[in-house]
């Protein structure tokens, strides 16, 4: 498996090429922000059209993941729609994958700002979901440990300025980690923006995503 190891509350960890995190032990698979129908959503409210694919891509993406590592619980840890509108506006060959990539599994989907409540889909809906000393939820919390959670779509930036490149990224310090956005159409947050500055710990390393995942000092904002 092409990712990167680390430790989180005593637990080893694989940051994947994907930006999805997979906990082996348990054999646990969680994505965040996948920002299903985000095309729709933004023609819907009369903005750009952009090319309706994205929520295939997304999909075929996890699927990918699903079938290589066989997990036994998957956990979405929220805004898995875009809002609770694309959800109802799913296009049935869509909805048809998930159901597929559901059988024989645990799933759950944690409850995000875009999303929620999840109406349609089986699964079980949580706020956050605990197990063996870590906790999932979607945004994260000061003072907590052992978190893992998303909402923030952060990247980061390796290289100088003109020879350089941008990736979404895992954040990793000793109390939590918070995933990179998985979805196609998502944006980011840089790193050094001051939420993450903040939330984040002096050892934080990010995490990049790509062919092999690469670690790099978290970058700070200057000062």
């Amino acid at each position: 498996m092409n990712g990167f190891a680390f430790t989180l509350a005593g637990e080893t960890l694989h940051a994947l090429p994907t930006g999805a995190l997979w906990w082996p032990d348990r054999r646990l698979l969680a994505v965040s922000d996948m920002h299903l129908g985000k095309s729709e959503r933004i023609a819907r409210l009369g903005g750009a059209f952009l090319p309706p694919y994205e929520t295939r891509d997304t999909l075929i993406r996890l699927q990918g993941e699903v079938e290589a590592l066989g997990p036994a619980l998957v956990l979405s840890l929220g805004d898995t729609f875009d809002d609770q509108a694309a959800e109802a506006g799913l296009d049935a060959a869509d909805q048809a994958t998930i159901l597929r990539l559901q059988a024989g599994r645990q799933w759950v989907w944690i409850t995000g700002n875009h999303d929620p409540g999840l109406v349609g889909l089986p699964g079980s809906q949580m706020g956050e979901f605990a197990l063996a000393g870590l906790v999932f939820r979607h945004i994260a919390r000061a003072g907590a440990q052992g978190e893992i959670s998303g909402h923030y779509h952060p990247k980061a930036r390796l290289g100088a300025r003109g020879r350089s490149i941008s990736r979404p990224c895992f954040l990793v310090d000793d109390a939590r980690v918070i995933l990179p956005a998985y979805g196609t159409y998502t944006g980011g947050l840089r790193s050094q923006s001051e939420p993450l500055d903040a939330l984040m710990g002096p050892e934080a390393r990010a995490v990049l995503t790509g062919p092999v995942p690469r670690a790099i000092p978290m970058p700070r904002r200057a000062g």
